[in-house]
């Protein structure tokens, strides 16, 4: 018989509202290298092994696989829909349609609503699915405080209607957040971010944090599998970092291990992912056993190298320097002034 990770015992995260989640979620982005079906299988054996906690998109390409395995699970009372918190997001070429983008998610995913709902990206920039990293669309174009918040006002509306529970923002910037977080009337309970022990945002983390909303890590090990065009020469691998090794010799676990159970205690949610039964299980065990100490921790906090990995180059916009311009490095937000513009 598989093993089972008992729901119970794991470490719960509290959302504003007071609503406790896992610690520890599943993502389902296969990187263009993993078939729906396979995803979906993945998802099906973490159910069985106790994950309660799934984070899908709309353009991952798979949220109808997904929905069947999520039907299946619930017909066959191996979970109720009330004990998993299923989070998705509205992909950039549906900002406009947001209601429509979430009907069509919830319909997919066959879960009556959603528990957590993203806006993926800041921008209305669209790629196609499995693009390079030179793809360009002509019609992208920089942040906007305007244009973002009457996407959040949809957002706001699905609440309103019970299509979703919470709301949250995603691959968001300190000038960004500031631009919009006074003009909500329904706060964002989590923000996701790119988090690893090589690329640790020390001060988006702690902004997103003192402002009440949770941090939930995309990336939490590195992402190895990431798309060929989020790739450079200068890329760290988490797993390889000296201090990583270090640790995970000493606790006799792989190096992606240790980076979950950094994450876990670091106060982030993060979201591995993996289609490996031994893999995804010791991704949910590592948060209910053998924590690392401190000095690990603070050997894991010096270590960071500030590596971005998901740099989001096809979202550029005409007249856009490179992709440091869509993440505001030097404390503002290009394009502010004038669109297209630095």
């Amino acid at each position: 018989m598989a093993e089972v990770i008992n729901p119970a015992i794991v470490p719960k995260v509290t959302l504003p509202s007071g609503e406790q989640v896992p610690c520890v979620g599943m993502g389902t982005f296969g990187s263009d290298r993993v078939s729906a079906e396979d995803v979906s299988a993945a998802v099906a054996g973490a159910i069985r092994s106790g994950y309660r906690m799934f984070d899908c998109a709309a353009c991952y390409g798979n949220e109808h696989e997904i929905g069947q395995v999520f039907k299946d699970a619930f017909d066959e009372g191996v979970v109720e829909r009330k004990d998993l918190f299923i989070m998705t997001k509205v992909w950039n070429d549906m900002h406009r349609r947001v209601e429509e983008a979430c009907d069509k998610s919830i319909k997919d995913l066959q879960c009556d609503y959603v528990d957590m709902y993203f806006i993926h990206w800041p921008f209305p920039n669209y790629h196609a699915p499995g693009c390079d990293v030179d793809s360009r669309n002509p019609d992208s174009r920089p942040f906007f405080a305007e244009e973002y918040m009457q996407v959040w006002r949809q957002c706001e509306r699905l609440v309103e209607l019970g299509l979703v529970r919470h709301i949250g923002m995603s691959n968001m910037t300190i000038p960004k957040l500031e631009a919009v977080l006074p003009q909500c009337r329904i706060r964002p309970a989590a923000i996701e971010m790119e988090l690893h022990p090589g690329f640790q945002q020390p001060e988006l983390f702690a902004y997103v944090q003192e402002h009440g909303m949770v941090p939930i890590g995309y990336c939490p090990i590195g992402s190895p599998s990431r798309p060929e065009r989020d790739r450079t020469a200068e890329d760290v691998a988490d797993t390889q970092m000296p201090e990583i090794v270090k640790i995970a010799e000493a606790h006799q676990v792989h190096p992606a291990i240790v980076c979950i159970k950094w994450a876990v205690q670091n106060g982030q949610i993060p979201i591995p992912f993996s289609v490996k039964p031994a893999q995804y299980l010791e991704n949910l065990r590592c948060a209910v056993t053998d924590p690392l100490t401190e000095e690990e921790m603070e050997m894991i906090r010096r270590a960071d190298k500030n590596c971005r990995l998901v740099k989001g180059q096809v979202f550029l916009w005409p007249g856009a320097s490179d992709w440091k311009d869509l993440w505001d490095e030097d404390g503002t937000i290009c394009g502010w002034e004038e669109k297209g513009t630095c």
